[in-house]
């Protein structure tokens, strides 16, 4: 049964919306940054076979922890939530600075983000309503993908050069959007009282992902954003052994300067997505998806960096423009019925699986010898042929 929740109309520019974009682009650009860090490390020791494994240990905690998070970030301000779980990437940083595992390390931070998830854009349906919900979101997205596009870049360069430097500027970046938590407005909790026995967790969990699937939007949602992120986080490991295969080079540095061009790209479709697309007439999302497919597929044929850069920014604006308006129908959707934090908890676990079962096959295929440029041609008609599974069924559906 829907139930209509309170949102305040904030206004787009407030000082709580500053607050929150502060907080979350120091933090993203923090996370991917030590992800360039933690693959330097691995492939200093002789080890690249662990790249793969490093995105599936800060996957897991998604996994694994999804039944609680989102009852967590419901239960409490979500600022505060916020705030814990930059302190826990922060405890994540220090301790592979300290020499722990860089898996293990990462896996502490992969916690961190798991709460932090459905915090940040669980407060974005407490502060706006349907009529701006979308374009927050945009906003949300473009200082997250700014944020990324910075930290790969910085992260890249680092990594070549000094990593010492670049441990310096995570834990202070991690620290910067700690203080910035502080300044998020303390806005009610959507559900107080609640209890947090496991198996009673779990089992609004399973309640919440029942209720999500069984409804058309949501399941729409859900089903579009994991398989962007799924394919985004298999394209973002398979640069890493794109580059030196087709373009013959061996740098970091190379390889997060593309990531950077798609997060160009995903800026510039979050602002299109905010001009064109509303909840309204959110199936003019799908372009973008469709286009994924075949302009993945004309990657694995290039052998030149300056056309590699101008298709990653065409994925990135394509994506960008396919994955913020689902994330905003999500999020309304979510707020109306289970709670914004528990929406988004579901909608962590369904990418995260999605993330485990695309880089999984990635890992696969690699081990079985099976050449990169074969595995992204692969990768792509995957890609096309379930976005355009998801499109006929949901342009049929209406």
């Amino acid at each position: 049964m829907l139930t209509e929740r309170k949102t305040l109309d904030m206004p787009l520019l407030s000082a709580g919306m500053l607050s929150v974009l502060v907080a979350q682009f120091f933090s993203a650009l923090a996370d991917n940054a030590i992800l360039i860090a933690a693959i330097a490390i691995v492939k200093a020791q002789g080890l690249p076979n662990l790249v793969p494994l490093l995105q599936e240990s800060f996957v897991l905690p998604f996994i694994l922890l999804a039944p609680f998070v989102g009852q967590f970030a419901d239960a409490f301000p979500k600022g505060r939530v916020m705030l814990i779980a930059n302190l826990l990437k922060l405890a994540g940083a220090l301790a592979m600075v300290a020499g722990v595992n860089p898996l293990t390390a990462y896996a502490m931070i992969g916690v961190g983000a798991a709460m932090y998830s459905p915090a940040k854009y669980g407060i974005l349906s407490q502060m706006f309503g349907p009529a701006t919900l979308v374009r927050a979101n945009g906003m949300m997205e473009g200082s997250t993908i700014v944020a990324i596009l910075l930290g790969v870049l910085l992260g890249g360069w680092l990594a070549d050069h000094s990593l010492h430097w670049a441990f310096i500027g995570v834990v202070s970046a991690y620290s910067v959007a700690a203080f910035a938590n502080l300044f998020i407005p303390a806005l009610p909790a959507e559900k107080t009282g609640e209890s947090f026995h496991p198996w009673l967790l779990l089992k609004k969990f399973l309640t919440s992902l029942s209720t999500m699937i069984k409804n058309p939007d949501t399941r729409f949602s859900l089903l579009g954003t994991s398989v962007f992120w799924g394919s985004g986080t298999t394209l973002r490991l398979m640069l890493f052994a794109w580059v030196p295969a087709a373009l013959l080079i061996t740098d970091n540095q190379t390889p997060a300067n593309l990531m950077g061009a798609v997060s160009i790209g995903i800026v510039l479709g979050a602002v299109a997505a905010g001009l064109w697309v509303s909840l309204a007439n959110v199936n003019r999302a799908l372009v973008g998806g469709l286009l994924l497919g075949p302009i993945i597929l004309a990657l694995g044929f290039v052998h030149d960096l300056s056309l590699a850069y101008i298709l990653m920014v065409v994925i990135g604006t394509c994506g960008g423009f396919f994955v913020v308006p689902l994330n905003a129908l999500l999020q309304e959707r979510g707020h109306k019925s289970i709670g914004a934090g528990n929406a988004l908890a579901v909608q962590n676990f369904a990418e995260n699986i999605a993330m485990l079962l695309f880089v999984g096959g990635y890992s696969w295929a690699a081990a079985a010898g099976v050449p990169v440029v074969m595995s992204v041609i692969g990768f792509a008609a995957i890609l096309l042929l379930v976005i355009g599974a998801l499109a006929m069924s949901r342009l049929k559906r209406q």
